[in-house]
């Protein structure tokens, strides 16, 4: 809206370096994805002056999603752009730049997030895609979209201190999904460790029955794995459930 005079740039980037200040727990935190996703979307609503909502849109698994938002009413404002495939999330995603829209003057190109953005108020948004350290070097997560009830909320100001934060984002949620693929290869490592020893138990008690070899032993193991389609692990924790169950009786 002409003549609506947007706070002082200096105040802008005071509040903008606060939100990514604000960060610096996250970085060494030891929480699942969407759980930092979600203390992300709530810093970077304090990061701009008339952000009234924030979503966080993933486009890396099988179907968009919204993975954070800080209002549950933007879920819908962020499903009719995954739904018709087009809107300022996609935008920003697929040109990998910032889109950023007052949306009554942007409504012929994106019909239904115009429809939908109408339902709840929404007058204005920006996005700006969320760029993650990955196998190559950057990967692109989704889109970080803010979204406001006035009309004149954007500037291209804010849009530049967007990018800025989303580089402190990125980097946020890369530590994260480290620290997860990381916690995961643990838990692989006792679950193969504990299926090794559940194993050898069974194996043990299959010699002393039959009179047979180590090698005679898991072949037994690996039969009745074939024939029942169950996992050789899971043949022999049955095994050695029902010899507990024996001894107990």
């Amino acid at each position: 809206m002409a003549g609506v005079e947007r706070p002082d740039p200096l105040a802008r980037l005071d509040t903008t370096s606060e939100a990514i200040a604000a960060l610096r727990d996250i970085f060494a935190s030891e929480e699942p994805l969407d759980h930092v996703l979600a203390r992300v979307a709530s810093t970077a609503a304090k990061a701009i002056p008339d952000a009234d909502a924030v979503s966080i849109s993933v486009l890396t698994g099988e179907s968009p999603r919204t993975a954070a938002c800080t209002d549950d009413r933007i879920i819908d404002l962020d499903r009719a752009q995954y739904e018709s495939g087009r809107g300022p999330c996609m935008e920003s995603v697929h040109g990998r730049r910032p889109v950023r829209v007052e949306i009554a003057k942007g409504a012929h190109d994106w019909p239904e997030f115009a429809e939908a953005a109408r339902r709840l108020g929404i007058r204005a948004c920006i996005s700006v895609p969320l760029l993650v350290d990955g196998d190559e070097p950057t990967e692109l997560v989704g889109s970080l979209n803010v979204y406001s009830y006035t009309a004149s909320a954007f500037d291209p100001f804010d849009e530049g201190l967007m990018r800025l934060y989303t580089v402190a984002a990125g980097q946020a949620i890369t530590n994260t999904r480290r620290w997860q693929q990381s916690r995961d290869a643990v838990t692989q490592l006792e679950r193969a460790l504990t299926s090794r020893a559940e194993i050898d138990q069974a194996k043990g008690i299959l010699m002393a029955v039959h009179s047979c070899t180590a090698d005679e032993a898991f072949q037994r193991l690996v039969e009745q794995s074939q024939r029942r389609n169950i996992k050789v692990h899971d043949i022999a924790r049955q095994l050695l459930e029902s010899v507990t169950s024996m001894k107990a009786q």
